[in-house]
């Protein structure tokens, strides 16, 4: 070929073809990687539907954040085998939907400090446990309004420990369980505390059948429909109530979960950063003279902090001439109650709202104090009246 018609070929510089090596190299990477390797979702659970087994490599979770699920099929999370916790830090877990949250059928799962809600279906309950290697352990938990076959179903020689629960507005779908807890085949509950509230269907409240259900501390029964704990007669079970109502005495009508709030007023609130005046109870009704009364025990997981104007972060709050502060976060879903050290109103800063909403908040004058109950993290503002 004639030179004059040949185009001169210039390598390329080698800081291109180092560039177009990398390249390569990680859009391999990236496509190699399988979705269940990604970075779950904010709230600290994995994104879909997950199976866990002694070979998952994760074991302890803590939500930073509600997590709401959702799936066409029986479960969300199940367990085969390990041990596994989830710390709630107060946060929710949220459906699915029709489909159950958890599904034990092997090995040990750990719940602390969380509320279910919005799980279940006909013949689903929000969770369920079966099987003689399955050992269930909850700790500080709510379910809150599941409809299902029942909130939570333990069977099949499982067992489990439950402590400081409330299990409030459940509907139960199933003739056949009860609308919070059904018990069957050779099972085993140990429940110490626990409050149930407006359940509704199914076969009572707690229904226990061939199985074994233990009972200590405070129990509460109120605005269920049914029986509050059914034992089949065909395959009796064995129930030991130990309940001490002395344990319930401790508890005041306002401690209990429903929590009167008045419509919202409109002030102009800010998002101001909350710094607190630490202190733990003992500290702060000994400077304050303030008393806290919580359903499961001051050292329940509930926690109480004193605030100064800063912390209030409201300024027409801070100009109604507050007399005193508190900040109420933790395990507060138990039913909590405050009394001041003086008379007034109290206002409400709801922490599950940015800026907080105020709310004021129903109260009742007890020996010259001002008291109120909350079940959700916030402020309470005494104002003069």
């Amino acid at each position: 070929m004639n030179s004059k018609y040949q185009k001169k070929f210039t390598p390329p510089p080698p800081h291109f073809l180092i560039r177009s090596v990398l390249l390569c190299f990680f859009l391999i990477v990236f496509l190699a990687v399988p979705v269940q390797s990604q970075t779950p979702v904010p709230c600290g659970l994995p994104t879909s539907a997950t199976t866990w087994t002694s070979s998952t490599t994760q074991t302890s979770y803590s939500l930073a954040a509600d997590c709401t699920f959702s799936t066409s099929g029986e479960r969300f999370l199940r367990i085969n085998s390990g041990e596994f916790t989830i710390n709630g830090n107060g946060y929710s877990i949220i459906g699915p939907s029709g489909s159950r949250a958890f599904q034990i059928f092997g090995g040990t799962l750990n719940l602390n400090n969380i509320t279910i809600r919005g799980a279940g279906s006909s013949d689903r309950e929000a969770i369920q446990s079966a099987g003689s290697s399955s050992r269930l352990n909850i700790t500080n938990v709510t379910f809150r309004n599941n409809s299902g076959a029942a909130a939570l179903l333990v069977g099949s020689s499982g067992r489990a420990d439950l402590s400081n629960i409330r299990f409030l507005n459940n509907i139960g779908l199933s003739s056949s369980e009860g609308s919070a807890i059904s018990i069957y085949g050779a099972a085993t509950v140990n429940l110490e505390n626990g409050i149930f509230t407006d359940n509704s269907g199914g076969n009572g409240v707690i229904w226990v059948t061939n199985s074994t259900l233990n009972i200590t501390g405070c129990l509460i029964f109120s605005g269920n429909t049914g029986t509050s704990i059914v034992q089949d007669t065909t395959n009796p079970p064995t129930v030991t109530d130990n309940s001490s109502q002395a344990a319930c005495l401790a508890l005041t009508p306002t401690s209990l979960p429903r929590t009167s709030k008045k419509k919202e007023i409109s002030p102009t609130p800010t998002s101001t950063p909350r710094p607190q005046i630490a202190a733990t109870h003992v500290a702060l009704q000994a400077a304050t003279g303030a008393t806290f009364r919580t359903a499961f025990g001051l050292d329940s997981g509930v926690y109480f902090r004193q605030l100064d104007g800063a912390g209030i972060g409201i300024q027409s709050i801070i100009d109604a001439g507050y007399l005193e502060a508190f900040d109420v976060y933790g395990y507060v879903e138990q039913g909590i109650e405050v009394c001041f050290p003086q008379i007034g109103r109290v206002v409400f800063l709801d922490a599950r709202t940015s800026p907080r909403a105020i709310m004021p908040l129903d109260s009742t004058v007890v020996n010259g104090q001002t008291c109120v109950s909350i079940n959700s993290p916030g402020s309470l503002v005494l104002l003069p009246n």
